[in-house]
């Protein structure tokens, strides 16, 4: 427990370091995202089992590291940066499925297919952090601070809350250690969470020069606990499949880099879409 709660600690610590100093030096987060995308697409490939396949490996982890890292070579270049994206998504296409049309005999679709979602699905969805930032114009930040930490309090109030009340099981055949009980506790920490989020950002940061809807923070905490329910099950069903505990040791107490941010992975993109139809600062 103790390491538990440090490594938490100490990556509550790591973001708020990338908060502080975004105004200096803001490709901070695309960095730590870019870093954070390759860990935990690297940590899904040494977990299926398919580390050897180097022809598969290196160009899904430059992707990997280059999604994050495109708004800055749009910005510096003045390209647009759906352009960057499509162009990288088309090329990763191209390297991949020639591999495969290559080396056919000793690589599978099935190798080609978990690879390639994996590498696709998780920097982009961990992007959508930095597009949070953006969005969020000056308020950039507070959107970050929200779109992370309403996936980690969700299951920080679920561990606590199954660890101490935890009876009825959830989803036995995933995970055994989740509960109906711990949900609850996420969703009521995370609710709670939330809103006081919203009021220190209201009174404290910004003097009342700007409105917080509360609605819109209520809302992310119910259903951001869902995204982060979803998102944590989901990997879950992978780990189980792998038959594995953890996806790596990275971070003690927790596992690997996706044991902490499969849950972000879901909650992310969530807030991102949400906020455009109901902004949690509002002018």
């Amino acid at each position: 427990m103790k390491q538990r709660v440090a490594s938490g600690v100490s990556l509550v610590i790591f973001l708020a370091a990338i908060v502080l100093f975004n105004d200096t030096c803001p490709a901070a987060l695309n960095v730590a995202i870019s870093l954070i995308s390759v860990l935990a697409v690297y940590e899904i490939i040494l977990a299926l089992g398919l580390s050897k396949n180097h022809v598969l490996i290196i160009p899904s982890l430059l992707l990997s590291a280059a999604i994050p890292l495109m708004q800055l070579v749009a910005e510096s270049y003045g390209i647009k940066l759906a352009i960057l994206q499509e162009g990288a998504y088309f090329l990763y296409t191209v390297v991949i499925f020639s591999a495969l049309i290559l080396y056919h005999k000793f690589i599978t679709f099935r190798e080609v297919g978990v690879i390639y979602s994996m590498s696709l699905m998780i920097p982009s969805s961990l992007q959508t952090i930095i597009s949070l930032r953006t969005f969020g114009g000056e308020h950039g930040m507070f959107y970050v601070i929200i779109g992370i930490f309403s996936a980690w309090i969700a299951d920080t109030g679920a561990y606590f809350a199954g660890s101490r009340w935890g009876k009825h099981k959830l989803c036995p055949d995933i995970s055994p250690k989740k509960t109906v009980e711990g949900v609850i506790g996420g969703f009521v920490l995370n609710i709670i969470a939330m809103i006081v989020f919203g009021y220190i950002f209201h009174v404290v940061f910004y003097a009342y020069s700007v409105d917080i809807s509360y609605l819109s923070l209520l809302l992310i905490g119910f259903f951001g606990t869902i995204m982060s329910i979803l998102g944590d099950l989901s990997f879950s069903l992978i780990k189980r499949s792998c038959h594995i505990k953890d996806f790596g040791e990275l971070i003690p107490g927790h596992g690997g880099i996706l044991d902490r941010f499969d849950s972000v992975i879901f909650e992310a993109p969530f807030v991102y879409l949400f906020v455009h139809f109901l902004p949690i600062v509002i002018h």
